[in-house]
């Protein structure tokens, strides 16, 4: 995926376990993560992150910037995906479609 120009390498995570863990314990994160949830932790997480939430379509419906360490984000409505990033690298605005 591209953003700000720079080609970021998005992973994906399908099983329970691996959205559970998400980025814990993960520190220099220089990649996103992509789950099909509509909320998230951020518990044990050693760094910020920011967070995009996404409907099916991948059309953006929320994001949270500078997202920190031992913070809930509450399930929302219609939300079907939702992206992790490192702080300061995403420039999307709500309404944007993600591919």
């Amino acid at each position: 995926m591209m953003i700000k120009n720079k080609n970021i390498e998005i992973k994906e995570y399908h099983n329970h376990f691996k959205k559970l863990k998400g980025l814990m314990f993960k520190k220099n994160i220089n990649y996103g993560l992509k789950m099909r949830c509509n909320g998230i932790h951020t518990f044990f997480m050693k760094e910020d992150i920011d967070v995009v939430a996404t409907n099916k379509s991948g059309m953006i419906l929320h994001i949270w910037y500078n997202v920190k360490p031992w913070r809930v984000i509450l399930p929302k409505k219609n939300v079907y995906f939702t992206y992790e990033f490192p702080t300061n690298i995403i420039d999307f605005k709500i309404g944007d479609i993600i591919k």
